[in-house]
């Protein structure tokens, strides 16, 4: 009687919100959202829109499905950000030659001149975290790991993850 007296406290445990990693997770981008949105107001880039740009700055033209799996987004989402970034004279989208249904994003001139004032970014998200680079470093690789374990479980059979 009383061991099961504290596996259902141990389950009403596991209920409280403040137990939850998935809100945990959701808290810290919240939070990190806002910072961004300080941080990337005098770029006048949104934080998915710096995500685009960050993409483009590491590997060049790229096709808007290339994009989209680097950021795990889907082209209903994409499409808008990347309309926004053409018209802000960032990027530039254009029709493959080879095949008319694949669009390829390539920077402009303005787009790469805004990487160079994009630079200071990450050291202010870095120091507003007041992690070291060290912490920094260990909690992204953690968040990775996640990720990659996370992508490994089939949604409709989450009970495997747990059995």
């Amino acid at each position: 009687m009383r061991v099961s007296r504290i596996l259902g406290s141990m389950d009403e445990d596991f209920l409280r919100l403040d137990n939850q990693i998935c809100f945990s997770l959701h808290a810290a981008t919240r939070a990190f959202n806002g910072v961004y949105r300080g941080a990337l107001k005098e770029l006048g880039l949104t934080y998915p829109q710096y995500l685009v740009m960050l993409v483009l700055w590491e590997h060049g033209e790229l096709p808007v499905k290339g994009i989209g799996e680097r950021l795990r987004l889907d082209s209903g989402t994409l499409s808008p950000l990347l309309k926004r970034l053409e018209a802000a004279g960032y990027v530039e989208r254009r029709r493959s030659p080879e095949d008319e249904r694949s669009v390829t994003v390539r920077l402009t001139g303005d787009g790469t001149a805004l990487r160079e004032k994009a630079l200071g970014v990450p050291r202010r998200i870095a120091a507003a975290t007041g992690l070291d680079l060290a912490e920094l470093g260990e909690l992204r690789e953690r968040l990775h790991a996640l990720a990659a374990r996370l992508d490994g479980v089939d949604p409709d059979d989450v009970t495997a993850a747990c059995g």
